[in-house]
């Protein structure tokens, strides 16, 4: 993806049979989804005009200019849809957009790098970070919160994260 775009949200699904989707919005709030006038895909092929027209539980229901059906609708399930950096107000000293974290340095308490921020989510129970682990390349989530993620720079390009120990990790598991 291009750093001069973000993404504010993701066609998961569809509503009924006139062409409306559903949207996963990445914003606080819901109303930035329609704020900046067109949006895109993510290569910037498409454009995609919207309009929030109600809600299916945590969920938007959106009306896109020119999807009139629901098999159109359906070929756009999975499409990220992307705003100009640019077009977004500018950010407060201690704020950052979740795109800028991606690729992100992670270090331990001690300052040792030990991945990279390869992803954030948000499956409804709060935010989660995917990190990619130097060691072994297997990929970590942990909560995205003060508790385990309390170090952002974005200036310098790293976060500082507290790894969870598990028991078994310890010698300590349940047997039998």
């Amino acid at each position: 993806m291009s750093e001069d775009k973000v993404c504010l949200g993701a066609i998961v699904g569809v509503h009924g049979i006139r062409g409306e989707v559903k949207v996963k919005s990445f914003s606080d709030d819901e109303k930035h989804l329609t704020s900046y006038g067109l949006l895109s895909n993510e290569s910037g092929d498409k454009t995609f005009e919207l309009k929030i027209v109600g809600h299916s539980k945590e969920l938007l229901r959106v009306k896109i200019k020119g999807v009139d059906d629901r098999n159109t609708a359906e070929t756009l399930i999975g499409t990220g849809l992307y705003v100009k950096r640019s077009l977004l107000p500018d950010l407060g000293e201690d704020e950052f957009y979740h795109t800028d974290l991606i690729g992100a340095r992670v270090k331990n308490k001690s300052g040792e790098v030990i991945g990279e921020v390869n992803a954030l989510y948000n499956f409804g129970a709060g935010d989660l970070i995917e990190i990619k682990l130097l060691s072994d390349k297997t990929l970590e989530m942990l909560p995205f919160n003060k508790t385990f993620v309390p170090t952002i720079n974005i200036k310098e390009h790293y976060i500082i994260v507290e790894m969870m120990q598990f028991a078994e990790d310890e010698g300590e598991g349940n047997e039998g």
